[in-house]
């Protein structure tokens, strides 16, 4: 292709300029352009005021657009990274900060470790990550309680080398945390109890817990045995009370609804997962029977637009199927993608809404 650059007069033409206009990302590094009434030049997603096209000349090459005599824009910065790399390796170093610190650090102190204003560094944190920095750290240390219980540690070794300075203020939140008290997690859920019961529906063997709290598992398979077994390895420890009849009323209204889902299902839920994961579950019980989302949408509503592929992964981590419906997360292309309980199930359920097919 021979190097060459648009008209002004003809920039209007040209398949490139759609590009600038909606400041397309993933345009950058294919070409540039420069604005003669403004003097600069910039890359394609240029957050700046878009120009007449008029005004332009499109380049295809960087070194084009700085022979045109104009300067590089300081908003885009179009002879180094962009502006969202640039963002996410500060955000990057500030969770890196969080993780090595013996305690949480404060909003100043971590706005001034990547050189920011506290209430933009905020903002940007949360545009990033979907979460506040305060969320975020609460989630990582959640995820080192997690981790240091299972490994058997002492509770006081795990508070302390989670960034908790106090045992207080860590029990004050271990029961949100982990479901239990950290010594039960520790030594895999002993005394806690769990009803169960499995029955049988038109998609295969489906299994429902509870604890106290609330619903922790919905399984669906084609071998209740097995998803006995996933239960009693998801809790090793706990006491697992099946066949109770007043139970039973439980399984009854999840089977109701995998049947007919104008039925709806309103049943309390025990969720345990990470600070995203919930964020994540929260927005997929918000998404309407007979609807779809794609995981890009869903990055989107829990405000974190680069997040599909954790949105992802936060549905294959979700154990409480049905209740909390990532069978209505579809890819961006409307196909079905994957469903840890099976593309055919997800496909009937979804029927039965009146959603994708």
């Amino acid at each position: 292709m021979t190097i060459s650059d648009s008209k002004p007069q003809d920039t209007k033409n040209d398949p490139r300029w759609q590009r600038i206009v909606v400041r397309d990302k993933t345009a950058d590094g294919q070409f540039w352009y420069s604005v003669a009434t403004t003097g600069i030049y910039c890359r394609p997603s240029c957050p700046s005021r878009t120009p007449k096209p008029s005004n332009v000349t499109v380049h295809d090459t960087l070194d084009s657009a700085r022979n045109s005599g104009c300067r590089p824009c300081k908003r885009c910065n179009p002879e180094g990274c962009s502006r969202d790399i640039a963002h996410a390796a500060l955000i990057e170093r500030a969770c890196r900060f969080i993780e090595t610190s013996d305690t949480l650090p404060s909003l100043n102190k971590l706005a001034e470790a990547v050189g920011l204003s506290p209430s933009y560094f905020h903002n940007l944190f949360k545009n990033q990550t979907g979460l506040t920095p305060k969320s975020y750290a609460s989630g990582y240390r959640s995820r080192k309680v997690r981790e240091g219980l299972s490994q058997g540690a002492k509770v006081t070794d795990v508070v302390y080398d989670a960034g908790f300075n106090s045992n207080g203020r860590f029990y004050a939140q271990s029961s949100a945390m982990l479901g239990m008290t950290p010594k039960r997690y520790r030594d895999g859920g002993p005394h806690e109890v769990l009803h169960f019961t499995v029955a049988e529906c038109s998609l295969g063997s489906v299994l429902i817990a509870s604890s106290k709290k609330g619903v922790a598992c919905i399984l669906l398979g084609n071998d209740p045995d097995a998803l006995v077994r996933d239960l009693q390895d998801r809790f090793p420890k706990a006491e697992l009370i099946g066949a109770d009849v007043d139970y039973e009323q439980s399984i009854a209204k999840v089977i109701g609804f995998i049947e007919d889902p104008d039925l709806g299902l309103n049943l309390p839920l025990d969720m345990r997962g990470t600070a995203f994961q919930q964020r994540v579950w929260q927005a997929l019980r918000q998404i309407p029977a007979g609807e779809t989302a794609t995981y890009a949408e869903v990055a989107q509503r829990i405000g974190h637009p680069t997040a599909a592929r954790a949105v992802a992964g936060a549905c294959a981590a979700n154990h409480i199927g049905v209740a909390i419906p990532c069978h209505r997360v579809i890819r961006n292309d409307g196909s079905l993608s994957g469903y840890r309980w099976g593309v055919e199930r997800k496909r009937a359920l979804l029927s039965r809404e009146g959603g994708k097919k």
